[in-house]
């Protein structure tokens, strides 16, 4: 495992349903962050499709397997090198589709992870995963996965952390919200939580734009391990940072305190109990 590793995160515009544009995006996009010296290169959440579906079959024109060519070419963009990419698409599995994260190095798929938690009108078209999120060694880290509402749920963040996560990638496609406070937002507040309660690297790859009547934040960022933001995107769309992820595996943050340390797992029962949705 090296030393270091050069993070970019690319915020992206995907074209709803023109998937071969996207693609083609997708590719430029990961050669232009390795012509910049990334490492690891993060792409937004369902990054060749759009996200703004009206109909199942919207949704399912732009489905893809895991075995598709989109992946070989994510993967010869990296020829040569360590690095990885996780980027999101519309998954197809026999009847059903899930919002997945696919992990590429230069070998091909490393991993898929399908998003566990859906957001408002994904319910209509994708199923939930019932898988946990994957935590990968690479050349530089070990890097967990979680896509967008994901992160909402601390348990999740938290469960990667404490499964060796060194840096967090958070494929999203955060919808706009009002900050009528002009504060940062809020997605990014828990991104930037997650990172200092876990002591962990994050590394969030939002998209840009508008679709239909949907405009989205544009709030990727590169999150340090005390929860300050690195870097933001640039005219270009791209963030970088270059973070030394074991630094993350030192979680005693005082002379007596421990980030994991310090839990007191036996007052937090009643947290994994049923609780009234009502």
């Amino acid at each position: 495992m090296s030393g270091q590793a050069h993070v970019a995160v690319v915020q992206l515009a995907p074209r709803l349903l023109d998937f071969e544009a996207n693609v083609n995006a997708t590719v430029c996009a990961i050669e232009t962050a390795r012509a910049r010296g990334a490492d690891i290169v993060v792409l937004p959440e369902l990054c060749l499709s759009g996200y703004m579906f009206d109909t199942m079959d919207e949704a399912r024109s732009c489905a893809i397997k895991p075995e598709h060519p989109v992946f070989t070419r994510w993967a010869r963009a990296l020829a040569g090198s360590p690095g990885v990419v996780v980027g999101g698409f519309a998954e197809r599995s026999g009847p059903e589709l899930h919002i997945s994260a696919a992990v590429v190095d230069a070998t091909g798929v490393r991993a898929v992870y399908r998003k566990t938690h859906l957001w408002n009108s994904e319910k209509r078209f994708f199923a939930a995963g019932t898988e946990a999120p994957p935590v990968i060694d690479t050349a530089f880290g070990r890097v967990g996965v979680l896509i967008c509402y994901d992160l909402e749920f601390p348990e999740m963040a938290r469960s990667l952390a404490m499964r060796g996560a060194d840096l967090i990638v958070v494929p999203t496609n955060w919808a706009l919200d009002a900050r009528p406070y002009g504060d940062e937002p809020p997605q990014v507040m828990l991104a930037r939580a997650a990172a200092r309660i876990n002591h962990v690297h994050v590394a969030c790859a939002d998209r840009a734009g508008r679709e239909r009547d949907q405009e989205f934040t544009g709030g990727s960022a590169i999150i340090d391990t005390a929860g300050w933001v690195l870097d933001t995107p640039d005219a270009d769309g791209f963030a970088h940072a270059t973070l030394t992820l074991s630094s993350a595996r030192d979680r005693q943050i005082s002379g007596v305190n421990h980030v994991f340390g310090d839990r007191r797992p036996e007052l937090y029962t009643e947290v994994y109990r049923t609780a009234d949705t009502a």
